[in-house]
């Protein structure tokens, strides 16, 4: 039964990582890459370290795969912004059809 279920969430999250990677190529600019790509890899890596937690069924396992989740929870998400907002401020332009900008009114873009 562990096993089944440690099958289950490697799946999931290796379509959570194929999901990632298909928003890298599909979508139409840097922000919405990066959303794309932290929110489904963030996810993907807290399921399949889960799998190895429920695989391993150990304390010390346990305890440093709690550390990495909460480690990718609160790095991916601050890498994204100032990856998106280095590329915004670097002339990267945003999506034709973005509704709005709201750096615009705060900063002069250099293009």
């Amino acid at each position: 039964m562990t096993e089944l279920i440690v099958s289950l969430l490697l799946l999931l999250g290796s379509a959570l990582m194929l999901i990632a990677s298909i928003g890298i190529i599909r979508l139409p600019d840097l922000v919405t890459r990066m959303h794309a790509t932290t929110k489904s890899g963030v996810l993907a890596i807290t399921v399949i370290m889960i799998a190895v937690a429920v695989y391993f069924s150990e304390s010390g396992v346990i305890t440093r795969v709690m550390a990495i989740i909460l480690f990718t929870f609160i790095t991916a998400p601050v890498a994204a912004h100032a990856i998106a907002r280095a590329g915004y401020f670097s002339g990267m332009g945003l999506w034709e059809r973005t509704k709005k900008d709201e750096l615009k009114e705060y900063y002069k873009r250099q293009e």
